[in-house]
């Protein structure tokens, strides 16, 4: 059956014309569609020495403290597999409702893999950070650097080289350099997770598209809610039932059950036809 039927093109297209903003949030599973496994599945286990660590065991503040070369192993091992994946059609049809809509857009993404970022993707919120970029892990700097293109050769066979790990050193502390990205054991901010900012898109979304996540974490779950509570309609695309699903429903908004890359194109060709509404802010 065709999931974009006439009535959920109507629905995004009213939703877009209403004059805030459209907002489009993604998850791992607009990704999966680039064959990146997804960080939960059995492809995110990592084994050092003896021991076999969950991702949610390996990816953390407290086992960077004491096996920081285990830990970047495990996560270079991820950005080799990142790296050879492609944006897929969905990835580009964002790119375009971006160039379409300007300032009227927002793209958040729990994503680190960057392909958003790849696709052309500039107005964006990478609330868990991205595998592209790296920091001091003792914070001696906020400043975001370039992920040194050494360490995409590919993940190390034995530990980390001499090379690598000269790499991965602070220059202005000496200290470690750690991914730039959210682990299990922190919590979002707005300094390097748009926490703030986000929720202040949701508030100001008329239309919040929600693709490929199942809500595991916290910040989506609060946008969604944000954007509810002030009036916008919400569509969910996803292949598994989740939670944004009774949140879409509840706004009158629109349940798709298929890959985001099959839906997405069509679904902006919907938003972006609609045309643009009169500037809020012109007649202030």
């Amino acid at each position: 059956m065709e999931p974009l039927t006439s009535e959920v093109r109507e629905t995004v297209a009213g939703a877009a014309t209403r004059g805030g903003l459209v907002v489009a949030l993604t998850g791992a599973g607009i990704s999966a569609e680039s064959g990146i496994p997804t960080f939960r599945g059995p492809e995110g286990w990592w084994t050092v020495g003896s021991v076999r660590y969950t991702p949610q065991e390996i990816a953390t503040r407290a086992t960077f403290g004491h096996a920081p070369g285990a830990v970047w192993a495990w996560y270079l091992h991820r950005l080799a597999t990142v790296r050879v994946a492609a944006p897929n059609a969905a990835h580009h049809a964002l790119v375009d409702i971006e160039r379409a809509l300007g300032d009227r857009f927002v793209l958040v993404t729990q994503n680190v893999d960057g392909l958003h970022r790849r696709a052309g993707s500039t107005r964006m919120y990478e609330i868990h950070g991205s595998l592209e970029f790296v920091r001091c892990a003792d914070a001696c700097t906020s400043e975001l650097r370039p992920l040194p293109e050494l360490l995409a050769d590919g993940p190390p066979t034995d530990g980390l080289t001499d090379a690598q790990r000269s790499a991965l050193t602070c220059p202005s502390c000496g200290g470690w350099l750690r991914p730039h990205v959210l682990w299990f054991d922190e919590v979002y901010d707005e300094e390097h997770f748009r926490f703030d900012s986000t929720i202040a898109a949701a508030e100001r979304a008329t239309l919040l598209v929600i693709i490929g996540t199942s809500g595991a974490t916290t910040l989506p779950a609060l946008m969604a809610r944000a954007a509810a509570g002030a009036g916008a309609t919400l569509v969910d695309i996803n292949p598994e039932d989740n939670p944004f699903g009774d949140a879409a429903r509840e706004t009158g908004g629109a349940v798709i059950r298929s890959p985001a890359s099959e839906v997405l194109p069509g679904l902006v060709a919907a938003i972006t036809g609609a045309g643009q509404p009169p500037d809020p802010g012109a007649s202030s």
